[in-house]
């Protein structure tokens, strides 16, 4: 499986995020669900996520959203 990688800024800083194309998917409908952009959800991540790579908070975060979605389905 091969990684995509997707750049953005966090507080005016260019970075590079490499995460398997099924996050990026989940990411993408997150951000449409929440109605935020893609670098306003990966700043609050980056804020959030002590001295774990970004890259691995982005797929906790990611997970823990698509818990919650699974128990909002009856």
């Amino acid at each position: 499986m091969s990684l995509q990688k997707r750049s953005i800024s966090i507080s005016g800083h260019r970075t590079s995020i490499a995460l398997e194309p099924e996050f990026w998917e989940v990411f993408d409908a997150m951000c449409r669900s929440a109605n935020r952009t893609p670098a306003d959800m990966i700043a609050e991540i980056d804020r959030n996520r002590g001295s774990e790579g970004l890259a691995s908070a982005i797929r906790v975060h990611l997970l823990n959203w698509a818990g919650t979605q699974q128990s909002k389905t009856p």
